[in-house]
């Protein structure tokens, strides 16, 4: 990479559509822009309307270049859901040089090989990401490159997805005038954020509890050993305290961000507040305590389902600890009610960033991590500095977009 690339991360969730800018200055990650917007047209982590999921993606796309005056064309997009499956496999290759040294195209020609498995007719090859070469049958080798050997080796997992939710998902981005630079498993970019390289090594499990769904990664002996979407989230939460108070939805979220507590232990029974009620004109006053006795239940219920969903994946006994992000774990006393119903060491993951201190913002900025780090690319990366009324006046009809079938093509190279 240059000295000076930008790097656009596209983090299309239930309730919030976020794009992230950041700026790559000698190997250091700078946030410098930062937009959102309503998600429109996805229900549960689900592409349900594809035109107001484009408005969406415009709406936020506009909201970061007004915050740093630079057009945006390209993007890295994440990509989650319960269609994404995970598969071990292998490659092997014969060393192509005369004298014997591992070169980038070896690499290529190794992963390329690796890709070369049975699939569905419905799936196909979303990434492939390298666990381990080896070089002769010498093991445990994370950068092959310019070693000696006649055999090479990879260990790897595949991510696949149905072609329906990953095809949809690029139409979106494409019909909203971005170029894909990348699609990126958000539980890799999760991981990448928010746990420590002993954390992968020793067993854990990174929850992502968002607005439509809840997304588990399991890792372990240092890579992403599996991935699971649990169709529950905080807006699950915002459902049950508009039955609860009798309210509309966008009353309830508001109560819920600024007078939510997950415990009826912590809540405070002297902050009160008032509430407009449907079908009523007056106004009826609530405690926090009142609120936090209808968070208490479904709080509990979304981390008793994480836990059993791990016992189901076998992993129960291999875990030593969970590390929650997302926007649903930033309501107050969260941590102590997940280490009392998970039983277990429990932390909440933030992004150490001005601008994006906020656990909504983990898997955007991991993205922006995870590419800095494994994805190598050849030219500029994200997006040039441009004026914004040209990049935004033309982008969608003068930047040259790659047929979808040669994108898929050379997709490994953006995972190596």
């Amino acid at each position: 990479m240059s000295n000076n690339d930008l790097i656009v991360s596209l983090d299309i969730g239930t309730s919030k559509i976020r794009v992230i800018i950041g700026e790559i200055s000698n190997g250091a990650i700078n946030i410098i822009g930062v937009g959102s917007a309503d998600s429109d047209g996805i229900r549960k982590g689900a592409i349900v309307d594809i035109d107001q999921t484009v408005q969406s993606i415009r709406n936020a796309v506009d909201h970061a270049e007004r915050m740093v005056g630079i057009g945006i064309s390209e993007v890295y997009v994440g990509i989650s859901g319960n269609h994404i499956a995970l598969q071990s496999n292998h490659g092997v290759v014969a060393v192509s040089n005369e004298d014997r040294e591992i070169g980038e195209e070896d690499i290529e020609r190794v992963l390329q090989a690796a890709k070369v498995v049975a699939l569905p007719p419905e799936r196909e090859i979303i990434g492939l990401v390298p666990k381990q070469f080896l070089v002769d049958g010498l093991a445990d080798i994370q950068d092959p490159r310019g070693m000696i050997g006649v055999r090479l080796e990879v260990e790897c997992t595949i991510i696949t997805g149905t072609k329906a939710a990953v095809h949809n998902l690029m139409r979106c981005v494409e019909k909203a005038g971005l170029r894909i630079s990348g699609l990126i498993l958000m539980s890799l970019a999760s991981g990448m954020m928010a746990l420590t390289k002993d954390e992968k090594q020793m067993g854990t499990v990174l929850a992502d509890i968002g607005a439509g769904s809840t997304t588990l990664a399991i890792f372990e002996g240092g890579s992403l050993a599996a991935v699971s979407t649990l169709p529950i989230g905080g807006d699950y939460v915002t459902s049950d305290i508009c039955y609860g108070l009798k309210t509309q939805t966008e009353h309830a979220e508001k109560i819920k961000l600024k007078y939510g507590c997950a415990r009826t232990d912590d809540a405070a029974e002297d902050q009160k507040f008032k509430v407009m009620r449907v079908g009523s004109n007056m106004e009826k006053e609530f405690s926090q305590l009142d609120l936090a006795n209808i968070i208490e239940p479904r709080m509990q219920e979304i981390f008793q389902m994480v836990r059993q969903e791990v016992k189901r994946l076998g992993y129960h006994d291999k875990i030593n600890g969970y590390v929650l992000t997302g926007g649903s774990v930033s309501l107050p006393s969260v941590l102590p009610l997940a280490q009392i119903e998970l039983e277990s060491n429990v932390r909440i993951a933030v992004p150490d960033y001005i601008g994006v201190r906020d656990p909504s913002f983990s898997s955007g900025v991991g993205m922006i991590q995870y590419v800095t780090k494994y994805v190598r690319t050849r030219g500029a990366v994200g997006t040039k500095r441009a004026p914004k009324a040209k990049a935004a006046g033309s982008s969608a009809n003068t930047a040259s977009k790659p047929g979808i079938v040669e994108w898929f093509k050379n997709m490994f190279k953006e995972f190596i």
